[in-house]
């Protein structure tokens, strides 16, 4: 299954700026801008309305034009964007099949804490 014809996919660039948005809800570019900075300095203001600027153009992100300064928020929910983005890489990289990637990612190296989390919920599941 992929994503609807009406819900873009993000580029990598665009996936680093909704990270950052989604724990914000809604900001400005220059919020959302002081945000990055904090891990990536070399960003740019400028970059960073360009990109959400496009985003809106694309539906990634709605746009409240009723301040001075513009206020952005994620057209679509962080666990909703990722199930569906998902859906889309298990269709295309492991031919739709849910097993073949929790194995791949099994097999990539998690950690020991990660590990025990993913048994203890496997644990709750079967109760």
């Amino acid at each position: 299954m992929t994503l609807p014809s009406k819900i873009p996919k993000p580029t990598a660039a665009e996936l680093d700026l909704l990270q950052t948005l989604w724990p914000l809800g809604a900001a400005t570019a220059k919020q959302v801008h002081q945000q990055i900075t904090r891990e990536r300095p070399d960003v740019t203001y400028a970059t960073v309305l360009r990109l959400m600027q496009i985003m809106h153009t694309k539906g990634l992100l709605i746009r409240d034009e009723s301040e001075r300064s513009h206020v952005y928020a994620p057209a679509q929910a962080q666990d909703s964007l990722q199930t569906n983005l998902l859906k889309d890489l298990i269709q295309k990289a492991f031919s739709g099949s849910a097993k073949a990637l929790v194995l791949a990612a099994l097999r990539s190296g998690i950690s020991k804490k990660e590990r025990e989390e993913i048994e203890d919920l496997l644990k709750e599941d079967k109760q």
